[in-house]
């Protein structure tokens, strides 16, 4: 969740889209929203009291956090910057993997999942993989802008039961190298990682696990399949 100024005392609050609210509601589940700390107790205590976890959208990593070697000019290009979120959603998902709790990461969701588990994290795709497909149509994120491939058998194959499917996109950043746990089940043609999930050895002893770049709760209401993750990430709550 992100930490802009409160409308009421211009202090640092805590919101969320009511997109993400109301989809999981329209799927079944009940949502709760954490607050951004970085107490390892209290966030413990948080996961216990929940059935799953949703990692949603929002600003950029501290760079630091994945790869301090990056160029000034690179790191610049990182913004809305909230270290304590950053903190904060590193402890949430080492709890979701520790107590076994379902987990769904949206846009955002997938980088802080896969650098929080040892991956990298591209930057500005712009400058670290030019020639890419414009994907920074946050204008357009109601819209179908542009074609994933998924990998068959994957879960993403399961839940959407399609090989290619057409999504919207509002990102500058993107999944980078994959952490040792972690496999990518969907990309775009320009071979940048559009879905993420836990490697087919990791899924045989773990919970529901699946990141995907695009915005399916901005979707469902113009194309109802959109609605699927998040109806499969309550049932894996409620088994």
């Amino acid at each position: 969740m992100n930490t802009p100024k409160g409308a009421e005392f211009s202090d640092d609050s805590t919101s969320l889209s009511r997109c993400y609210t109301r989809t999981i509601a329209k799927a079944g589940g009940a949502p709760v929203l954490m607050p951004n700390l970085t107490d390892q107790k209290l966030i413990t205590a948080m996961v216990t009291r929940c059935d799953g976890v949703m990692l949603t959208g929002g600003d950029d990593l501290q760079p630091d956090l994945y790869d301090p070697s990056l160029s000034r000019q690179i790191k610049a290009t990182a913004a809305g910057i909230d270290l304590e979120r950053d903190l904060s959603e590193f402890l949430l998902i080492e709890q979701a993997l520790k107590q076994n709790k379902p987990l769904l990461a949206i846009c955002r969701g997938p980088q802080v999942l896969n650098v929080a588990l040892g991956g990298g994290l591209i930057t500005d795709i712009d400058l670290e993989a030019p020639g890419s497909l414009n994907h920074r149509r946050k204008a357009q994120s109601h819209r179908l802008t542009h074609q994933i491939t998924i990998e068959p058998g994957s879960l993403m194959h399961r839940i959407f039961r399609k090989k290619s499917m057409k999504v919207n996109t509002a990102h500058h950043q993107a999944t980078g190298k994959l952490a040792p746990m972690l496999r990518a089940t969907a990309t775009t043609s320009d071979g940048i990682i559009e879905a993420i999930e836990l490697t087919e050895e990791e899924a045989k002893t773990r919970p529901f696990l699946l990141g995907m770049q695009f915005h399916p709760e901005r979707l469902w209401e113009r194309h109802p399949e959109f609605l699927k993750p998040f109806r499969a990430l309550v049932k894996a709550c409620c088994t």
